[in-house]
């Protein structure tokens, strides 16, 4: 239970912009990513699947033999959630996980088809929104947003886009 004789009295009235924080951007970032993320999330409830599912499976889908540190590098998350996370999709058949190459210790993941056709049923709603709102802004604010976007990055992590891109582009993995 709760001491309220200490509680503080409650305050009635909104915090704003004078504040000196631009609450509108802040508060369209909440309602995009709650929006953005909503039709996935639907998808990967019938799975027993969370976001953090979501994420591995697109990585490991745009970067297939990305190395179990890669992905922890780049979703910024303890081994210890990834390793659960990661179990669930090589048990269901989602990802493969194989020993690299060079490095014996090295386990590098690749999709499987099953994991593959759910990334995309994932991405597919995500994919028609995104199109939508440039549509209504017009195209050649794409640019615009994209830069917006990756300046929104810690500068030292933005390595990791070009990496994204790299890859996107058709370089196999390890390329340079």
């Amino acid at each position: 239970m709760t001491d309220r004789s200490h509680a503080g009295k409650p305050i009635r009235t909104a915090i704003t912009d004078e504040d000196g924080i631009d609450f509108a951007i802040i508060e369209l970032f909440f309602f995009a990513y709650r929006d953005f993320t909503s039709d996935p999330d639907q998808i990967l409830a019938d799975y027993g699947f969370g976001r953090a599912h979501h994420r591995v499976l697109h990585f490991v889908n745009r970067r297939p033999g990305l190395t179990v540190a890669e992905l922890l590098d780049v979703l910024k998350i303890t081994k210890q959630s990834l390793a659960r996370v990661l179990k669930q999709l090589i048990d269901t058949d989602h990802v493969v996980q194989l020993q690299g190459p060079r490095d014996r210790r090295q386990r590098e993941l690749y999709p499987t088809a099953k994991g593959r056709a759910l990334a995309l049923a994932l991405a597919r709603p995500q994919s028609r929104r995104i199109r939508a709102a440039l549509e209504d802004s017009g195209a050649t604010e794409r640019t615009l947003v994209e830069r917006f976007l990756e300046a929104m990055v810690n500068p030292e992590l933005r390595a990791q886009i070009d990496i994204g891109s790299a890859k996107m582009s058709g370089k196999s993995h390890g390329e340079h």
